[in-house]
């Protein structure tokens, strides 16, 4: 939400249980890794850089990385 990320929702519960998994494999994915790991959740609300953007923000945030 803080990023932007969530428009109409569809989407949202696929994305997060693949954010979570990729964070708790890779504690601090590129954006490539990024771009993999949500690759099969299609968004047809946003632009995805929005999402990339939340996807960072909580992997910086559960590596303790203000």
């Amino acid at each position: 939400v803080e990023r932007g990320a969530v428009q109409c929702g569809f989407c949202t519960p696929g994305l997060i249980v693949a954010a979570h998994d990729l964070i708790e494999r890779t504690p601090q994915p590129s954006d490539a890794q990024i771009r993999e790991a949500l690759a099969g959740n299609l968004c047809r609300c946003t632009g995805y850089e929005k999402i990339l953007d939340a996807v960072r923000l909580a992997a910086q945030r559960k590596a303790g990385v203000s």
